[in-house]
């Protein structure tokens, strides 16, 4: 019903930046929440942050706050993540999602579809 696409990831140094897309498709009015997950290798996929659709609220988690930034183009169907003053704790595989409801943004089982994954790597 919802395919949802990542691009954007890369290698890249400590500090540097990097801009994830996540492009939409298909029954995508029905998604009140895009959110970004990361996992990294043998451990939970976390939670980074989410917008709501109409982009009034965003949402972070405390260990990227003030350096990623979600945003939303909804002309474009597509979700972005700037993640800046990146780090090596923040290598992984980073997940589009998107839930039809739901206010739990950092619950996983909140969110009705995934994307595939794009890996970000971060050097020390």
């Amino acid at each position: 019903q919802v395919q949802l696409v990542e691009s954007g990831g890369g290698l890249v140094q400590a500090g540097g930046s990097l801009r994830l897309s996540c492009a939409a498709s298909g029954r995508t009015l029905s998604s009140a929440i895009m959110g970004w997950f990361r996992q990294a290798p043998e451990k939970e996929r976390e939670f980074v942050a989410a917008i709501t659709w109409g982009g009034l609220s965003t949402y972070y988690a405390a260990s990227v706050k003030g350096r990623f930034t979600i945003s939303s183009d909804n002309a474009k169907n597509t979700v972005y993540l700037q993640m800046n003053s990146l780090k090596p704790e923040d290598t992984a595989i980073y997940y589009c999602a998107a839930a039809n409801r739901g206010t739990r943004v950092d619950w996983k089982s909140e969110y009705d579809y995934w994307g595939q994954g794009t890996q970000v790597t971060v050097s020390s």
